[in-house]
């Protein structure tokens, strides 16, 4: 570290289910520079200070999406946030709002990987096709209907900023919607039918209640609240059509 380093504190809620029932808060002084990120400082303590200090991360580049958490109470990437922006401080780093945490800033992301798994997220090809037939083509304009959405690294800053998901788990949520609108409006796709299952059902679209923070906090501008309005427009359309024509019935 330069010897012109600045010090700040960081506080962590600490949770160590081996040795404590309820997470601690824990304050930590380390040397920073102005390059320095959360990231860097979490990892210079566990490098330093504490070894046990437990936290997700990988690219450092904001693209892998692992290493969010909450940052003075904003659902945050840690690599991309900057402790010069938090100085004097302290900084207080949490676990990622509203999952279980397993230890210290590692949550849980069990519920979420089942969400995301339950709608189908790849494209589901209309009619089988041989690769002799060659690629499926798209066109500009229908490229850019979807192009906003297929940026979502999966980071799940759109949970914890919701406050639906809060109060019920079970909510689909903001980024796996966002998901879902990005392959049903995919002009390749065929597998509408069985993400509109998940869409219309209980704790699909319309269990969100339009706050658009989701949207605020997303580090790569998806806009999930747009995604899941316009899910809403389309589990509209889709009840709408099935009282003239019922699924199942014979045209």
């Amino acid at each position: 570290m330069p010897d012109n380093a600045k010090t700040i504190q960081i506080e962590v809620l600490r949770f160590r289910p081996e040795q404590e029932d309820e997470p601690v808060w824990e304050t930590f002084t380390i040397p920073y520079t102005d390059d320095m990120s959360v990231l860097q400082g979490l990892q210079y303590i566990k490098d330093e200070v504490d070894g046990s200090l437990s936290f997700r991360w990988s690219c450092r580049m904001a693209i892998c999406g692992s290493c969010g958490m909450m940052v003075n109470g904003i659902p945050s990437l840690s690599c991309k946030t900057f402790l010069r922006e938090l100085a004097p401080g302290p900084v207080r780093i949490e676990a990622l709002g509203h999952f279980p945490i397993e230890r210290d800033l590692v949550v849980s992301v069990d519920g979420f990987v089942k969400k995301l798994e339950g709608i189908h997220p790849y494209l589901i090809p209309k009619e089988p096709r041989a690769l002799s037939e060659g690629e499926y083509l798209q066109t500009p304009e229908e490229l850019e209907k979807i192009e906003q959405y297929t940026s979502c690294i999966n980071c799940m800053l759109c949970y914890a900023a919701c406050p639906q998901f809060g109060l019920n788990p079970d909510f689909t949520g903001p980024g796996v919607l966002a998901l879902l609108h990005r392959y049903n409006a995919d002009s390749r796709d065929g597998g509408r039918g069985l993400r509109m299952e998940v869409l219309n059902a209980e704790e699909g679209v319309w269990s969100c209640t339009a706050v658009g923070y989701c949207s605020e906090v997303c580090p790569k501008h998806v806009d999930p609240a747009n995604a899941v309005n316009q899910n809403k427009v389309n589990s509209a359309m889709d009840y709408l059509l099935n009282l003239v024509s019922p699924r199942g019935e014979k045209s």
